[in-house]
């Protein structure tokens, strides 16, 4: 729950609009289905549904989804396989709300210019 207040505060001062939040990756995955976000941040460790198998769920609902993965930084092995099966982008925290802001703006960027 803090993590996910410190990406909402950090990204609403930056003027990003948020359309939903999840408790877990289960619930993380029917959001999607519902709101088709533009971008998702997602934690790669949460209750129910792991991060990586969220992500795995995410793109095989839209191959073209943009996530960006949360993590530790002890979790190098499963930030490389999130990467691997499509996230766009990872965050290491704790994190400034500057590099998330930047992160978001570089993804949103690109999907602009294609």
């Amino acid at each position: 729950m803090l993590m996910r207040k410190l990406v909402i505060d950090s990204l609403t001062a930056d003027g990003w609009t948020i359309v939903g939040e999840a408790q877990n990756g289960k619930e993380g995955l029917e959001k999607f289905q519902e709101l088709k976000p533009d971008v998702v941040t997602m934690d790669i460790v949460m209750p129910d549904y792991d991060g990586v198998f969220g992500l795995e769920q995410i793109m095989q609902s839209d191959p073209n989804a943009k996530v960006v993965m949360i993590s530790a930084l002890n979790q190098t092995t499963l930030v490389a396989e999130a990467v691997r099966k499509g996230a766009q982008d990872f965050i290491v925290k704790p994190f400034l709300p500057e590099h998330l802001q930047e992160t978001m703006q570089r993804l949103f960027d690109a999907q602009l210019s294609a």
